[in-house]
C-alpha cells in the first residue's frame, strides 16, 4: 500500500504593515485627497438619510426632530401625481437608454476604422466639444433653434408649406427633444471607453483577417464587437441603475406650461417641493425611494448579465 499524501503546513509569511507603509507612504499620500473627497461628499451625507423618517425642523436639528417612520413614503405613494411622475420618469429614461446607448458604440467602431490620424483627431474633438456645453446653454440653443417664429426648423417647415410648431410647448415632442439633444451632447464623450478597448486589440488579428480576405464588416463583427462586449455590458448595467434618475437640471430648464404632462418627472417634482415649499423630509424620502429602486435594478441587471454572458460588475 502506498503512503497517503500528507499536506505540509507552510507557515504564512507575516506582513509587517509598519515597514510596508514606510516604504509606500507616497502612494497613500497620493490617494489621500480622493479618500477625503469620498468621505466628505459620499459618506458623511448618509447621516442625513434619517431625515426621511423624521418630521425635520431646522430649529430642532436632525437629532431633535420628531420620528414619524414611513409617513413621508406613504404620502408620496398616495400623492395625486405619483403615477404620472413615476410613468414620465420611467418612460423618459427607458426611451433614452434604448436610443442613446447604442450611439457611442457605433461611433467608436466607425472611428476605429479611420486610418488617418489627423482626420480621426479632428472628428473626435468635434464630437467631444458638445459635452462641455452647460445645460442652461444647451436649453437656450434649443429654444432658439425650435422657436415658432425665428427657429431654423420652423423656417424650413414654412418654406415647405407647413405650419410653424412650438416644439418646446408640445408635450408629445418633449421626450424626443430631450433624447436627441442628449445624444448630440454626450454620444461623443461616451465613445472614450469603447475606443480605449478597441485600441487594445492585437493588430495581428486584423492582419490575419485581411489575409483571409475578411471585409470591413466582417472584421467589425468578429473582432471589434467581441472585444468591447465586456465594456458594453458593464456600461449597460450602470445605465440600468439610472432608470429613475433623470437629468433634473435639463428637464427643469426645458419645462414649459405646455409640456408639463410629459416633462413633470420625479426630479423636477423634488426640486419644486423641496426648495419651493421647504418640505425637506418629504423630498428626502422620495430621493431615498429612488436610490433604493435604482440599487435593486442594478443588482438585478448584474445578476442577469452574469447568468447570460458571465460578465458583471461584481
Amino acid at each position: 500500500m502506498g503512503k497517503k499524501n500528507q499536506k505540509t503546513n507552510v507557515p504564512k509569511k507575516k506582513i509587517n504593515y509598519a515597514v510596508y507603509f514606510k516604504n509606500n507612504w507616497q502612494l497613500y499620500v497620493l490617494i489621500l485627497p480622493a479618500i477625503i473627497y469620498f468621505i466628505v461628499f459620499n459618506y458623511m451625507p448618509l447621516y442625513g438619510i434619517q431625515i426621511a423618517f423624521k418630521d425635520f425642523k431646522a430649529v430642532f436639528g436632525i437629532s431633535g426632530s420628531k420620528w414619524v417612520g414611513f409617513k413621508h413614503f406613504e404620502n408620496f405613494f398616495h400623492a395625486y401625481y405619483f403615477k404620472r411622475l413615476l410613468a414620465n420618469t420611467l418612460l423618459l429614461n427607458v426611451y433614452n437608454l434604448l436610443w442613446s446607448f447604442p450611439v457611442p458604440i457605433i461611433l467608436a467602431i466607425l472611428l476605429n476604422q479611420i486610418k488617418g490620424p489627423k482626420i480621426k483627431r479632428f472628428i473626435q474633438t468635434s464630437i467631444y466639444v458638445p459635452y462641455f456645453i452647460s445645460t442652461v446653454v444647451l436649453a437656450g440653443m434649443l429654444y432658439i433653434f425650435l422657436s415658432p417664429t425665428s427657429g431654423i426648423f420652423n423656417i424650413l417647415r414654412q418654406a415647405l408649406g407647413m405650419k410653424a410648431v412650438d416644439f418646446m410647448s408640445d408635450a408629445k415632442a418633449f421626450r424626443s427633444i430631450y433624447i436627441i439633444s442628449g445624444i448630440w451632447q454626450s454620444a461623443g464623450w461616451g465613445t472614450i471607453l469603447y475606443i480605449a478597448s478597441l485600441s487594445g486589440v492585437d493588430p495581428s488579428l486584423y492582419e490575419a483577417a485581411e489575409i483571409d480576405g475578411a471585409s470591413i464588416w466582417q472584421k467589425i463583427r468578429y473582432i471589434d464587437i467581441p472585444s468591447i462586449v465586456p465594456v458594453i455590458v458593464m456600461v449597460f448595467i450602470l445605465d440600468c441603475g439610472k432608470l429613475l434618475s433623470s437629468n433634473t437640471d435639463k428637464a427643469l430648464v426645458m419645462q414649459t406650461p405646455g409640456n408639463i404632462p410629459t416633462s413633470d418627472i420625479i426630479g423636477v417634482y423634488v426640486y419644486n417641493v423641496g426648495l419651493g415649499s421647504g418640505q425637506f423630509s418629504y423630498t428626502t424620502a422620495i430621493g431615498l425611494f429612488i436610490n433604493v429602486i435604482n440599487f435593486v435594478i442594478i443588482i438585478t441587471a448584474n445578476q442577469i448579465s452574469k447568468k447570460i454572458s458571465d460578465v458583471g460588475l461584481f
